[in-house]
């Protein structure tokens, strides 16, 4: 499937990419100072995730570069 993606859908990737990255940046450096256990928990669980989304994102450019 990712050899099929058009560089409209590559540039879109970049740009989810980016805005992952900065949603993890902010969740991982707001939540040293999140001081309410629940809230910190949710947003651990966030960076979790985020991190999981990241991965996924840079497999798909990834392999687009490697198929190309």
């Amino acid at each position: 499937m990712t050899k099929y993606l058009g560089l409209h859908e590559t540039l879109d990737l970049h740009e989810l990419l980016t805005f992952k990255n900065l949603c993890l940046t902010k969740a991982a450096t707001m939540s040293v100072l999140v001081q309410d256990p629940e809230l910190k928990a949710i947003m651990s669980e966030d960076v979790v995730n985020g991190t999981k989304h990241i991965q996924q994102l840079q497999e798909f450019l990834t392999q687009r570069e490697e198929n190309e």
